[in-house]
């Protein structure tokens, strides 16, 4: 066997192992009647290879993602085994066998035999021995022999102290805690090797980094007749890595697990909190031995088979830790019977669901179950046969059994759970089983006499009025801007939605700005893409829900009355009547406390940390002192105090509860004047905020109802309701992007990537934030804040005469924040490409590229290491050559006009690029060429969500294939097309009903699981042989390991869209919030697709607010080889940017469906083509300073790139 180390899973440039994913095929074989027999290892086995298309392989054809199964110990076989080896086994149920994987190196397989064999002794258990396992390692992969790690198994016998099999378990795990906390520490080179995949009296784990069909034959004993068992669990993986991992590959030690746990992050840190009050009578001191109960860095199934564990080991029964951990939807608007209700409302004081698309199947080796999460986002469907036994899969047909023999089949519901009992010989529903765990305590009653409402509470005896005096300085020292009162919060008021906006995000990131940023700017949304489904908030509402509890918990591995005595909250944001009525609460158990988050500006540098750093001791006292709930308030501002920033203060203070132990002890409500938008409101919950006051906002609106800005119809009490609806909504859609059902889930789960703040500021104040690219510190923070104030407060006659600042962080305002694509840009493209003038083009680019340099974009940061001597610039691939590599972006017919998305096509096709169609299908008349030899077909047909157009002839007219993922301006939503903007051409060409709005779904309802991404590249390939099939992603942490697994599913481009990309509509929070630059996105996937040995399988392609030649340039030497471009052929086509595109009043024809309009369009196709040919020729400007001859050998040079700038 080789000694090469195994490359381990570690944080490397851009690519973090936390942001794996994988997906799987999960089966179950068991008998009914719990009759133990070979036959059912055999099936289960079958089953596995049956599974196998689900699981992947990489770069290697014979190393698979993972393989394993779990089954019974076999106590003849071993019993038989290890009196060979000369010692004898006690009875079942005294004894544990340990499956143990190990270095390869004998010196430190030698630390570890040690360290397992003094934990057994000082744990009062007995060492009987230990067993080489028998393998066969000459028909795995290359990859996974040389990673492969030594396997023996560990045979523990049972104490004199220790009194029966359920306190052997007990030790054991105690026993494989230390071991593993020991092992982690002792500084031996291969500890990550290191793994017990198993170690009970009762079930064991053979699993390995294998192919489906290589399990049996690597472990031989799977063969052995008397290996036997009742049930035989499998699974099949398939991961978005290709790097060596055995320890990675399922089944886990409870559970095997299809989906992800989009919650994770937020899981985790709560975890971590309840760990200090933590007890039971089960474990007494050994309680603190298993700490952390959830070992870091490992996968989302790990985290929560982790979690299970404590949960069942602590007392509960294998049902019941299944409904805290995956609850099913509940609530008022749920029809369950009122005993699960109350059981379901009095869990979710003790801890938050695990949410995300999950199938979890569970065992405790004795019975066996599965559970779909609420959304059933996962299939699994089962039979009985006649003779009793029991098959349940991902998919049917993973055994051969004649129908005849089928005594019933059925398929699991969502959020239901199916329960084998083999004691009783039977399947026991769900309605039984969750009949029963919902009346063994009177939760109903618990509830009623101990949850609080703020309904039940007294009147408070005064509420803040808006004080209409201060309120204009109030709005500048927050950073109000009259963009936020116009644009974002008046559309609120009236309409009860956010506000949409149109094309993309082209302003200055916000630590490149030189305007004051609010924290909250710093930060990108996360999202779901092919690896798990976004949820779809409009048509799957039933299951999200948000309600929550606030207040302090109780142990979690107990059950009292006292533990739902805490505020219930149906909403989290709250209005100023509700709040004051929580500022009074001083109920028994519940009382509140207001901490002010105000800093004096007076003191000099250095006042924001001493300022956060008294509020953690404030916050520590307070609970000390017995309140519960902490209202953290910025009201007060004056000339010597200003705000510190909402985010930061709730963030610091809830991260602060965490590592004292004390978070579960209050809840956090957050009373500030700067929250006005979604996207505010969405952090603030996300890093810990239980309830939000948006107490300016609700006074501005109470200005612009003064002001009559408002309709005359909208009053104080309706503007308000109105507003708070709109943010409910647009929170829910945030968290549904992620597939995130439930307020409590999303609380504290910290579902961002902070871009452009420090890392040393991250880690103390946002910690367990990926952040990337570094940038600004406290000091910049204070430094801002204090420079609102100063401008509020220097000159207080001055600035009351004063009006709010413009913005112009939506549209482009002369004195507004900064835009690429302003008035001198876009008319310096018009003028080139209408006059073919490239020294027009060469001040475009100068202009563009200069702006970027300064202050808008990441790639402006970065610089070329340009040769001595140019090479000739004839030497150079021509132009007509550099041109077949770039695309239209996927502009649908609908969001711009016919005569717009024909001469897209018309001009794509003369010069032998891409157009492409979008998602709204294309007039089949267009596959024929026109007379004159234009052809109008879009050679890039885009197969979306929603599905428009998609038809069998369209698919087969196309050199490219696109399977629509996600959109850079609004990942994790669906495409919108205004009613108004479907005319009967539309309907006609999308097969649906003109003047109705068409909202594609989030996700693609077919595609839940990178293995049904899998499955539709397969289909249209099926369907057009010749096409290539590209996969569109957004730029965001782990997209690399996202288009990792593309690679594996047989995809032959995957596309990083930017977050800056354009879109016909869009809510604005996601245009602003959501995604990354597609700086970062390329530079991740060509660094993961390279680890992985796959990038030579692959194209990459990008695009986002590409605009000249120079951007191509950097876009190619990160690793991108071909080039998509959406906003700047529109521009050479006469768009002039208004960001009208939603109203269809688009002046000049293009982003339209009204005739009139449409008669004013006056681009031409030579216009698109002397575009790409200007950044064509720039380009070859500089590969010749750089010495590239062809693209091709641009790619991935990284090195060739100076980023000095950026670091300075």
């Amino acid at each position: 066997m080789s000694n090469r180390r195994l490359p381990k899973l570690v944080k490397q440039g851009l690519y973090d192992p936390q942001f794996e994913h994988d997906a799987c095929g999960v089966g179950v074989v068991a008998n009914v009647k719990g009759v133990r027999s070979h036959d059912i290892i055999q099936k289960g086995i079958q089953v596995l290879i049956n599974l196998g298309h689900r699981g992947a392989a990489g770069s290697d054809p014979k190393t698979g993602d993972g393989a394993g199964i779990l089954i019974q110990i076999p106590h003849e076989f071993f019993s038989r085994e290890c009196a060979r080896l000369g010692f004898t086994l006690p009875p079942p149920g005294d004894y544990g066998v340990g499956m143990v994987f190990l270095p390869q190196d004998t010196a430190q397989r030698e630390v570890c035999y040690r360290v397992f064999e003094d934990v057994v002794q000082e744990e009062g258990q007995v060492l009987l021995g230990w067993r080489d396992v028998p393998v066969d390692n000459s028909q795995i992969g290359e990859t996974s022999r040389e990673v492969q790690p030594y396997i023996r198994q560990i045979f523990i016998g049972r104490g004199s102290q220790t009194t029966d099999e359920a306190h052997l378990v007990r030790k054991l795990y105690v026993i494989r805690r230390r071991v593993e906390n020991i092992v982690s520490e002792s500084g031996i080179e291969d500890a990550e090797t290191f793994y017990i995949p198993s170690l009970f009296t009762n079930r064991i784990v053979f699993k390995g980094l294998l192919m489906a069909d290589q399990i049996s034959r690597f472990y031989q004993d799977l063969t052995d007749p008397d290996m036997v068992s009742y049930f035989a669990m499998v699974h099949s993986r398939f991961s978005t890595n290709t790097l060596g991992s055995w320890k990675l590959a399922h089944p886990y030690r409870l559970l095997l697990h299809n989906g992800e746990i989009n919650t994770l992050r937020g899981n985790l840190n709560w975890m971590v909190a309840r760990q200090a009050v933590f007890s039971s009578p089960l474990f007494g001191d050994d309680m603190q031995k298993l700490f952390p109960l959830i070992t870091p860095y490992q996968s989302d199934t790990a985290c929560i088979d982790n979690a299970l564990e404590i949960l069942l080991a602590t007392g509960r029964s294998l049902p019941h830790c299944m409904m805290m951990l995956v609850p099913e939807a509940w609530g008022d608007h749920v029809d369950i019977a009122p005993e699960k209700q109350d059981f379901y409302e009095y869990h979710s004081a003790l801890m938050e669901p695990w949410d995300g698309p999950a199938l979890l199947s569970f065992t405790d080796g004795v019975r066996v179950g599965a559970i779909l999460d609420r959304n059933g986002l996962r299939p699994f469907r089962y039979l009985v046969t006649k003779n009793d036994v029991l098959v349940m899969a991902s998919e049917t047909g993973v055994l051969d059994v004649p129908p005849e023999d089928v005594l019933f089949k059925a398929r699991l519901q969502p959020g239901r759970m199916f329960y084998l009992d083999p004691a009783q010989g039977r399947i026991i529903d769900d309605e039984e089983i969750k009949g029963e765990l919902s009346r063994q305590q009177p939760y109903g009653k618990w509830l009623a006499e101990n949850k609080v409402t703020l309904e039940q509470l007294p009147e408070p005896a005064g509420v803040h009025d808006t004080d209409y005096d201060t309120l204009l300085e109030r709005q500048q020292i927050f950073g109000y801007t009259l963009e936020d009162l116009r644009m974002i919060m008046e559309p609120m008021a009236v309409a009860g939605t956010e506000p949409v906006g149109s094309m993309g995000n082209d302003a200055a990131l916000a630590v490149l700005s030189d305007k004051p940023q609010l924290v909250f700017s710093y930060f990108k949304q996360l999202f779901a893409q092919v690896t798990n489904p976004p949820l779809d908030a409009i048509r799957e509402e039933l299951v999200t829900s948000t309600e929550s509890f606030i207040g302090s918990e109780q142990n979690l591995f107990d059950e009292t009355p006292l533990h739902c005595r805490q505020l219930k909250l149906k909403e989290p944001i709250i209005t100023n009547y509700e709040l004051e009525k929580i500022r009074n609460l001083q109920v028994d158990g519940i009382r509140s406390i207001t901490l002010s988050t105000l800093f004096r500006v007076d003191e000099g540098a250095g006042t924001l940390e001493r300022a956060l750093d008294d509020l953690c001791r404030q916050a520590s006292r307070a609970i000390a002192d017995g309140y519960s709930i902490i209202i953290l308030s910025d009201r007060g501002v004056d000339a010597h105090h200003a705000p510190v920033p909402s985010l930061l203060a709730t963030s610091t203070v809830h991260h602060h509860l965490i590592r004292e132990g004390l978070r579960t002890k209050a809840g956090l409500v957050v009373e500030s004047g700067e929250p006005r938008e979604v996207a505010h409101f969405a952090l603030l919950i996300g890093y810990g905020a239980g309830a939000i006051n948006p107490y300016l906002a609700f006074e501005t609106l109470d200005d612009l109802i003064r002001q009559d800005i408002l309709p005359a119809n909208i009053d104080h009490k309706t503007a308000e309701k109105n507003y708070v609806k709109a943010v409910h909504k647009g929170v829910v859609k945030v968290m549904s992007k992620m597939g995130i059902s439930t307020i409590q889930s999303y609380r504290g789960a910290q579902i961002f990537e902070a871009l452009g703040l420090s890392q040393e500021l991250v880690d103390r104040y946002f910690s367990w934030t990926p952040t990337r690219v570094g940038g600004v510190g406290l000091g910049v923070i204070e430094e801002e804040s204090r420079r609102r104030h100063t401008l509020t407060y220097s000159d207080r006659d001055v600035a009351a005469k004063l009006d709010l600042d413009v913005g112009g962080n939506y549209l482009w305002r002369r004195d507004g924040e900064y835009h690429m694509y302003n008035p001198d840009s876009i008319a310096k493209l018009q003028h080139a490409v209408r006059a073919e003038s490239y020294q027009t083009y060469k001040e475009f680019a100068e202009l563009i590229d200069g702006q970027s340099r300064e202050m808008a974009t990441l790639r402006g940061l970065l610089g070329f290491r340009f040769l001595d001597k140019p090479i000739p610039i004839d030497e150079v691939e021509p132009a007509s050559e550099i041109v077949k590599r770039f695309a239209t972006g996927a502009i649908s017919l609908g969001s711009i006009s016919r005569e717009a998305h024909e001469t897209l096509a018309i001009a794509m096709n003369r010069i032998g690029a891409r157009s492409n169609t979008g998602e709204g299908g294309e007039d089949y008349h267009r596959f024929t060429p026109d007379d004159n030899g234009d052809s109008r077909n879009s050679a890039m047909k885009q197969v979306a969500s929603g599905r428009f157009g998609v038809t069998n002839n369209y698919l087969i007219n196309a050199r490219d294939l696109q399977i629509k993922m996600a959109q850079g301006s609004k990942p994790g939503e669906g495409g919108q097309l205004p009613g108004h903007k479907v005319d009967e051409y539309i309907g006609w060409i999308r097969h649906t009903t003109p003047g109705v709005e068409l909202i594609s779904p989030p996700p693609h309802h077919d595609i839940y699981s990178i293995e049904d991404l899998a499955q539709l590249i397969y289909d249209l390939k099926y369907t057009n042989p010749s096409a290539r099939v590209h996969v569109k992603l957004v730029a965001e942490v782990g997209v690399g390991t996202v288009a990792a697994g593309v690679s594996k599913g047989h995809g032959d481009v995957v596309l990083i869209s930017g977050d800056s990309g354009g879109t016909g509509a869009s809510p604005e929070s996601s245009i602003k919030h959501a995604g990354l630059p597609w700086e970062l996105g390329v530079a991740e996937t060509q660094q993961v697709l390279v680890m992985n040995d796959l990038r030579g399988r692959i194209v990459v392609q990008t695009d986002g607010q590409l605009k000249t030649g120079r951007d191509v340039a950097i876009a190619c030497l990160l690793g991108a080889e071909e080039f998509g471009f959406a906003t700047a052929p529109l521009i050479s086509m006469g768009c002039i940017m208004l960001r009208k595109c939603h109203l269809n009043t688009c002046s000049v024809g293009i982003a339209t469906q009204d005739p009139e309009l449409r008669a004013k369009f006056a681009g031409h196709p030579e216009h698109v083509i002397n575009y790409f040919f200007f950044v064509a020729e720039h380009l070859r400007e500089i590969m010749s300073q750089m010495g590239f001859r062809t693209v091709n050998e641009m790619v991935g040079r990284v090195d060739r790139l100076d980023t000095r700038r950026a670091i300075e």
